[in-house]
């Protein structure tokens, strides 16, 4: 094991924005069994050391690679593409706008006549939308060039936006129907 490599790298899967979730859980099951600290509890302190920051570097690589947004994010950052930090990137207008229209529709819910299903019908926007832009991301990640990396991390930065407002409703939600 080598916690230098990419996150990739250490599970055994390919490089891609497209990744198959079963075989991250089960190539994650297996590095779990044969990294788990109880396994090198008989061995030096060294090794159980070593045991611990590997398992807690395949809980984060597992973490990172499960999300659309963090396996994008970390995508960018193997190209040296930062988008974890505030940017000065502008963002086009026309989606600024549909997002205050969005949170407006947010803030509304709880005085509609019939709030599940405006909070049914934001989570429908919220999932199109995401998926649009991972599919927008994705087109622009393929291409590999500097230029699709800036693009890629526009469309990342839309997608932070989005995956906020469904948290939002989601909480929402969680406070209007969970009491």
């Amino acid at each position: 094991m080598d916690i230098t490599q990419n996150y990739f790298e250490f599970l055994g899967l390919p490089v891609a924005y497209q990744l198959d979730q079963q075989a991250l859980s089960e190539r994650s099951r297996e590095l779990q069994k044969t990294l788990h600290p109880d396994r090198f509890a008989h061995l030096s302190d060294r090794e159980r050391r070593l045991s611990v920051q590997y398992t807690a570097y395949l809980n984060e690589a597992v973490a990172t690679l499960k999300h659309p947004l963090s396996r994008a994010q970390y995508l960018l950052h193997l190209e040296g593409v930062d988008t974890f930090s505030e940017s000065s990137v502008q963002l086009d207008p026309m989606f600024l706008m549909q997002q205050m229209e969005l949170r407006e529709s947010v803030e509304s819910v709880r005085d509609a006549a019939d709030p599940e299903a405006e909070i049914d019908q934001l989570q429908s926007e919220v999932e199109a939308q995401m998926r649009e832009l991972r599919g927008q991301f994705e087109s622009f990640y393929e291409q590999a060039t500097p230029s699709a990396f800036e693009a890629a991390a526009t469309v990342v930065r839309k997608m932070q936006f989005i995956d906020k407002l469904g948290r939002e409703v989601d909480a929402l939600e969680d406070q209007l129907f969970d009491d």
